[in-house]
């Protein structure tokens, strides 16, 4: 097992160790197309740190923050779904997947999520402060007591999506009737 802090570090072109890291710090790291498969990362922290493209198959983010980071096309839908938990902190988690993810409780903030599968991914009482979710799909999820008042370009199918006691801005919950292609004044 691993603890400590890691700082400035490109783990793209040098060897990250098949480990668990406990209670770690990572700032400043690059793990942009890194083979990230297998490592258990519990308690961590990783801010400002680059993980586009990287492949997390059966790695574990247990009770995990991502500050700052940049996570384009990461298939977190990949990684170990034992004791899954991790928040996002103004993050760009463009083109990412949660395909099929168990995420309750997920909190993202100040994050952009163009283009992000959320198809048949369970949200439960997760929070979208502040984020772009332009594109963002959701089809069949469960949404459930999840809060999209600050959300924007938010685009929800409520007969395809369970969204019982979802939190929603006027704005937003006018985006909800858009698939009926009616004009509000």
């Amino acid at each position: 097992m691993v603890d400590g802090h890691f700082e400035n570090r490109n783990f793209s072109s040098e060897e990250i160790h098949k480990d668990e890291y406990e209670n770690c710090t990572f700032r400043n790291c690059v793990f942009s197309g890194t083979d990230l498969s297998g490592i258990i990362f519990s308690e961590c922290t990783f801010d400002n740190c680059d993980f586009s493209n990287a492949q997390i198959s059966g790695a574990a983010f247990r009770d995990v923050t991502f500050k700052q980071c940049k996570l384009l096309g990461v298939r977190f839908d990949q990684c170990n779904t034992l004791l899954l938990s991790f928040n996002f902190q103004d993050c760009i988690l463009s083109f990412s997947s949660f395909y099929k993810l168990k995420v309750k409780h997920t909190e993202f903030s100040g994050c952009k999520l163009e283009e992000t599968d959320f198809v048949q991914a369970d949200l439960t009482n997760s929070v979208f402060k502040n984020c772009n979710l332009e594109g963002a799909m959701f089809d069949q999820s469960t949404l459930e007591g999840v809060d999209f008042r600050t959300a924007q370009n938010l685009s929800i199918n409520p007969d395809t999506n369970r969204i019982r006691n979802a939190k929603f801005s006027v704005e937003g919950a006018l985006a909800l009737l858009t698939k009926y292609k009616i004009v509000i004044d």
